[in-house]
């Protein structure tokens, strides 16, 4: 996997819980807290996957980040993607606004997802991977899956 210093998010929004913690208080600095990274590979699953990182994350004191590389295909310009920024902004703070803890979105402009993996997430972080209902060996989320444990990321699969 490539190394990009300069990849910057297309997008990013911090996301608050709907209800927050009784001191209103973090209990660490955030570079102090541990980081869960959520793989963005469905809609679905994406809603499963923040619903099992909130519970490590409540549990760890952790913080999310839901990490979503949005290809953009060789004939368009990499500045413009196929599904507008603003669609799905408002798709992924849906989503998001489901998870009980502090989230943040961060939307990748990219041309091959394995590049912006493995240049976002920490080497030997804790990874969630959504599953659909319907589970299949060759499916999306589990190459992505593999791909990142291959890459020696912990990581778990939500169903």
């Amino acid at each position: 996997m490539a190394e990009f210093s300069h990849l910057a998010p297309a997008f990013e929004k911090q996301l608050l819980p709907k209800v927050l913690p009784p001191d209103g208080q973090q209990a660490a600095s955030d570079d102090q807290r541990l980081a869960i990274s959520v793989v963005f590979t469905s809609p679905e699953g994406a809603l499963v996957a923040l619903q099992r990182a909130a519970v490590f994350a409540a549990r760890l004191s952790a913080r999310i980040t839901l990490v979503v590389p949005q290809i953009v295909p060789f004939p368009l310009p990499l500045s413009s993607p196929p599904v507008l920024l603003d669609f799905q902004e408002a798709r992924l703070r849906e989503i998001a606004s489901e998870c009980p803890v502090e989230t943040v979105v961060r939307i990748y402009l990219c041309r091959d997802r394995w590049d912006v993996l493995g240049a976002v997430l920490l080497p030997h972080s804790l990874v969630v991977v959504g599953t659909r209902r319907k589970w299949r060996w060759f499916g999306l989320e589990n190459r992505v899956a593999r791909g990142l444990r291959k890459a020696g990321y912990e990581v778990v699969m939500a169903d």
